[in-house]
């Protein structure tokens, strides 16, 4: 018969999953070197992200479009922005990408490697080829055709200023067209 032993005591025999490895240690704690560095490395990181100068937006305008020549069944725009720069210091970039939405629905997408400056206090106009692919135009029709978006048409432009790790700076805008009021009453002239 083996005795009964209560759950409170340890067993002493020999069990080698608990017992020590020779040139094994027992998980400890960080020394505290350890832990006071990587306390002051957070800490100087968390003081070096806030003290990053705060830039405001970009404001951006559609100064014209122009069309280009397409292939096959696309349709191929020049888009000219107006890039206006609020803030205290130029703005360099190499490379813009640009995406225009109609009623929630994508119309054209662009990118340019052209490189520039906005200046400090400045503004620039820079232009980007997009294209107005057959499927885009066909979802439009499409839509318009359900009744969707009706006199008025929402429209979104999105995009960004490549410049580098820190640098890059995206914008948008967004607004309706109200086309009853923009193309006015027939009057029957």
């Amino acid at each position: 018969m083996i005795p009964h032993r209560p759950a409170s005591v340890a067993p002493t025999a020999y069990d080698p999953r608990t017992a020590p490895r020779p040139g094994r240690h027992a998980p400890s704690a960080l020394p505290a070197w350890i832990a006071t560095l990587l306390l002051a490395t957070v800490a100087a990181l968390s003081a070096g992200c806030a003290s990053l100068p705060h830039h405001d937006p970009l404001s951006i305008d559609v100064a014209g479009i122009e069309t280009l020549p397409g292939e096959g069944m696309e349709l191929r725009l020049a888009v000219k922005l107006r890039v206006q720069n609020p803030n205290d210091s130029a703005i360099d970039y190499r490379g813009a990408a640009l995406q225009m939405s109609l009623n929630g629905r994508r119309l054209a997408t662009g990118v340019s490697d052209v490189a520039g400056t906005v200046p400090r206090y400045g503004e620039t106009v820079l232009t980007i080829p997009v294209t107005v692919s057959a499927l885009d135009v066909a979802r439009q029709v499409a839509a318009l055709a359900d009744g969707d978006g009706g006199a008025d048409w929402h429209y979104r432009i999105e995009g960004k200023l490549e410049g580098g790790l820190f640098g890059t700076r995206r914008f948008g805008d967004s607004g309706t067209l109200d086309l009853s009021r923009e193309l006015g009453p027939s009057d029957g002239r």
